[in-house]
């Protein structure tokens, strides 16, 4: 009789966990640009892992969901830059235009 083999059980890559985490705080604005990029690149990492070992890993979810939480963030902070340029270009534009310099302070500030 034939003794069965002992498989260990599968453990989720922590870079996975990792990728998600950081992908979720860089969302969220608690690490904004550092946690995405840091989630893009152990989800990366994460999920490399897994496919050199599919038997001794999981996660490849968690690893690509923080991947793609990663290119969110990124893409969210590339739209607040450009909505920010935009803000100073219209309200600095309309000063030079009227000759109103007055209405830049407040830009300053809300900024």
């Amino acid at each position: 009789m034939e003794q069965p083999t002992f498989q260990p059980a599968q453990t989720t890559s922590t870079m996975a966990i990792v990728s998600l985490i950081l992908g979720i705080l860089g969302l969220v604005g608690v690490l904004p640009i550092i946690g995405s990029i840091g989630a893009i690149i152990t989800g990366n990492m994460g999920q490399k892992e897994i496919a050199a070992n599919p038997g001794r890993y999981s996660g490849e979810g968690m690893a690509r969901g923080g991947t793609i939480l990663g290119w969110v963030g990124v893409g969210l902070w590339a739209l607040g830059c450009c909505a920010g340029i935009a803000w100073f270009a219209l309200l600095g534009g309309s000063a030079i235009i009227f000759g109103d310099t007055s209405s830049l302070l407040p830009a300053l500030l809300l900024f």
